[in-house]
């Protein structure tokens, strides 16, 4: 064997302990250990008290009492005393149509970062679920998160809504508009499934069908009950939740019947409903997303919150599925509080938390890794400064939240 050259070697030796020292750097950092909280693991759960949380690439490895589990060398430790941890929170309905979003094209990493922020991550989500704003924006906001360039939450979107034949809601016309955005109505079934084929393959996570739009002060028109089972169809083969917006009791029958798989509010228009209406709800397992605080902030004595509240609450007690959403974004405000608080009236706080995080788990069919905080899910955690189970609305109060292990709020840059 020929006699390597020294300079060879000495590269040989440089690169050698350039390996070791990478090595020893990341096992410096091979995990971060959450401390000294309450951690909420489920709802139903006993809470654990001075808790630690492991979390190794991107899932919690051992949860449990600070005095049965011990945090490994090398581990960040970041002490939460006197906070409290649950699982990472869902928000259902939002909309990617704050001034920021619609013009994200125009938009830096660093602008894009801030809206995330102010809209979703300081609440607490690290799911969010975009129900209908355009293709271009959902995959131009969930594109940037997923590549790394700006840290939020995962974006899930319907992407383009579903409207009836002349049924583009008086609301939403402007925005088409301004925009100059091609119409969003269906025109036969055939056309309408073949869009849905499509959206699913340019990446849409689901499909949003206005079975009742608001084309006047006093006129809703409908979808036909045709359209509806054919793009339900169509969904259900590609394996995609179909949420609906109802509005009134026909909207709501069309939706049931035909078997989307959520409401995107509730319908107090139709009034109150009976344990009969809450339990065929149930059965046909149909969720409900209520939106309380919209009827709240946006009140009309044809649509009284009281009334969401009662159907909610009865659905409920039928043993429904009942998922938070607040409708960002369409709404102006996104602060939790007013939709905690009033949900809380119909579920309890237990119920406002599963609605956060078991709930959307299950509906999605993710509920094997995310909604809990239990070994092997994902390290998606929200830290709270006010404890849960003294009033939903705390859980509006959050400290810090990590998405599969990252922090996304406070942004990374703010916390080294």
């Amino acid at each position: 064997m020929k006699h390597l050259p020294r300079a060879f070697l000495a590269l040989c030796a440089l690169a050698w302990l350039a390996a070791c020292s990478t090595a020893r750097s990341d096992s410096a950092v091979a995990g971060k250990a959450i401390v000294g909280a309450r951690i909420y693991t489920s709802p139903d759960a006993v809470p654990i008290d001075n808790g630690v949380i492991l979390v190794r690439a991107g899932r919690i490895e051992r949860v449990g009492p600070r005095d049965s589990v011990s945090v490994p060398a090398g581990y960040e430790v970041i002490d939460h005393t006197g906070r409290f941890v649950t699982a990472g929170f869902t928000n259902m309905h939002v909309h990617l149509t704050t001034e920021v979003f619609l013009t994200a094209s125009e938009r830096t990493d660093d602008g894009i970062r801030a809206e995330l922020e102010r809209t979703f991550t300081r609440w607490g989500f690290t799911t969010v679920f975009d129900l209908a704003s355009t293709s271009a924006i959902a995959s131009d906001v969930a594109g940037r998160i997923r590549s790394g360039r700006v840290p939020g939450p995962r974006v899930l979107s319907v992407r383009e809504p579903f409207y009836p034949g002349g049924g583009t809601p008086v609301y939403a016309r402007p925005f088409y508009e301004a925009f100059g955005l091609p119409s969003s109505e269906i025109l036969d079934d055939a056309g309408a499934a073949a869009r849905a084929s499509r959206q699913f393959s340019q990446g849409a996570d689901g499909i949003k069908l206005f079975t009742g739009a608001i084309v006047g002060e006093t006129e809703t028109r409908h979808m036909q009950a045709s359209s509806v089972a054919a793009l339900v169809a169509v969904a259900r083969d590609a394996g995609k939740p179909v949420f609906a917006h109802p509005t009134d009791r026909q909207g709501l029958s069309l939706a049931i019947d035909n078997g989307v798989s959520a409401l995107a509010h509730a319908a107090p228009l139709m009034g109150p409903w009976s344990d009969n209406q809450a339990r065929h709800i149930a059965q046909r397992r149909v969720a409900l997303i209520p939106t309380l605080s919209l009827f709240e902030f946006q009140p009309h004595p044809a649509t009284p919150t009281e009334v969401a509240i009662q159907q909610t609450s009865a659905l409920h007690r039928a043993g429904g599925f009942v998922l938070f959403g607040t409708d960002a974004g369409f709404a102006e405000e996104f602060d939790t509080t007013t939709e905690l608080r009033l949900l809380e009236r119909a579920l309890g706080w237990r119920g406002v938390l599963a609605s956060l995080t078991t709930g959307p788990a299950l509906f999605l069919g993710e509920n094997h890794e995310r909604g809990r905080i239990a070994p092997g899910y994902l390290a998606d955690l929200v830290i709270l400064t006010a404890n849960p189970a003294e009033g939903a609305a705390g859980m509006s109060r959050v400290h810090m939240v990590f998405r599969e292990g990252k922090v996304i709020f406070p942004a990374p840059q703010t916390h080294r």
